[in-house]
């Protein structure tokens, strides 16, 4: 992605041409006869379906490179699948077709597979063999865009006040808020009032894309500009008002509602399967989205034909990504922007999903058993879903170091990053994201002796009963499971 974004900066430059690339705006500007395309440079895939959460829809077209030599990858198709959810034409852009061992149709037959049909196949999604290296075929990926933004018939406004969204921000220590904003209709000037989310302010200076001072910046014009009061999060929907004033109070009005709805969110999830039936029958959900992460392919394989033998009378089941490994952010706000379920089997959430979870009001639901993930979502659709037990993490702890000893078997070194870890404790060990062992704690020592518990912040050594291969780097998940029910 980065050499083919490079290739095309180089080409506008060379053909004389304002062109360039800066890091903090994350987008640049090429031009074709009489268009302007914005190319803008996203921190990853997710980032289309994180605005897409947040109500703002940022591209107009995506611009998919996958390598000819290597093919469609894991990484390839949860672009795609983030790109689908977020509502976005895909035009593929088929790179490396230079290199010894390049195959552009097999990437073709691969991508048919995920519904992107090539359009010289009868389909409707258009493909561009590339080289960034050779610079080939640019100019026809670069006429293809401007072609599909002529049919889409892309048109904005540049007399209205100026509205768009807000791509990256940051705090800087000499200029305070420097907010990077799209503008996606009317045209923006020097000393416009503007209100982001909670934020507000006025555009005291403004630049463009290569850093330039400038005064007034229209549609589609990436710009960076000061005189915000705070930093808007990236997506957030920006618009020009009649004054600072009204900037203030709308900016007000937003912050309070938007601690209410965060509010709202931390006390239920937007989709729990325990009440899919019960909506779907008040017409509020016509189909049950799903996100499924497994530990191996031939799991998820197995789950997805299972899934796809449930009955489907009231409600639809739609699986919209699957994919091997821990449930990551980039699920999570999928599943937050889809209205969907996470369901992991044998996997468990890495980084900060479960907090970004919480933060959606996205369910995860978690599993060891096949049958089991295929009995709750039967039993979800028939409206027959017992209260699940509930799960509560009392103790996590990172393993620093292993020892072998002759007597007890391999001894983890570990610091109890949170909570209480007991001996005789439930536990489960997570390797990148996969449960590899679920048991209890054999013995807990500090300092060579055998100990209780150990709390927060304390090392001690850790030995499981029956497993062995602890590894550096592994995470314990030590957890108690009490039935619903009780607790309420």
């Amino acid at each position: 992605k980065t050499s083919l974004l490079d290739a095309i900066r180089e080409t506008e430059v060379a053909a004389g041409e304002a062109g360039g690339i800066t890091q903090h705006i994350g987008a640049y500007q090429v031009h074709n006869s009489d268009h302007t395309i914005t190319f803008l440079d996203t921190p990853g895939h997710e980032a289309f379906t994180a605005m897409r959460a947040r109500g703002a829809s940022v591209t107009d077209i995506a611009v998919l490179v996958v390598a000819a030599d290597d093919g469609v990858m894991p990484q390839t198709v949860e672009a795609i699948d983030h790109s689908k959810a977020a509502g976005v034409p895909i035009v593929v852009a088929v790179n490396k077709i230079d290199k010894e061992g390049a195959d552009p149709q097999r990437v073709r037959g691969e991508l048919a597979q995920h519904s992107l049909t090539p359009a010289d196949w009868g389909g409707d999604t258009e493909f561009v063999d590339v080289s960034a290296k050779a610079r080939q075929n640019l100019d026809e990926l670069i006429e293809t865009l401007t072609t599909l933004a002529d049919i889409q018939e892309l048109r904005a406004n540049p007399q209205a006040e100026a509205s768009g969204v807000v791509i990256e921000s940051r705090l800087d220590p000499g200029r305070g808020p420097v907010v990077s904003l799209l503008i996606s209709r009317g045209t923006l000037r020097v000393g416009d009032a503007l209100v982001a989310g909670e934020h507000s302010g006025r555009a005291r200076a403004m630049h463009d894309y290569l850093g330039e001072r400038i005064k007034t910046a229209p549609p589609g014009t990436p710009v960076e500009i000061l005189g915000f009061d705070g930093v808007p999060e990236a997506g957030q929907q920006f618009r020009v008002v009649a004054n600072e004033r009204e900037a203030r109070r709308i900016a007000g009005e937003r912050a309070n509602r938007l601690k209410t709805e965060a509010l709202a969110r931390r006390a239920g999830v937007k989709v729990s399967l325990e009440d899919v039936l019960a909506r779907a029958q008040k017409g509020e959900l016509k189909e049950l989205a799903l996100i499924v992460k497994a530990d191996v392919a031939g799991s998820l394989e197995a789950l997805a034909d299972e899934i796809a033998k449930l009955p489907q009378q009231e409600v639809t089941v739609n699986l919209i990504h699957t994919g091997v490994g821990g449930i990551n952010e980039s699920d999570v706000m999928l599943a937050s922007a889809s209205n969907a379920v996470v369901i992991g089997f044998n996997v468990r959430p890495v980084g900060d999903a479960n907090q970004v979870a919480q933060r959606e009001g996205v369910e995860i639901r978690t599993y060891s058993v096949i049958y089991k993930v295929v009995e709750e979502l039967r039993a979800a659709m028939e409206g027959l879903l017992e209260p699940e037990d509930v799960e509560e993490t009392v103790g996590t702890v990172e393993i620093r170091a292993t020892f072998r000893a002759s007597r007890v078997g391999t001894i983890a070194g570990s610091m109890v990053t949170d909570g209480t870890v007991r001996r005789g404790a439930t536990v489960r060990l997570v390797r990148d994201g996969t449960i590899v062992y679920d048991g209890k704690i054999g013995s807990l020592r500090r300092f060579k002796e055998d100990v209780r518990e150990v709390a927060q912040g304390m090392e001690c050594g850790i030995v499981l009963e029956n497993f062995s291969d602890v590894k550096e780097g592994d995470v314990l998940e030590v957890y108690e499971t009490r039935d619903r029910k009780s607790v309420v």
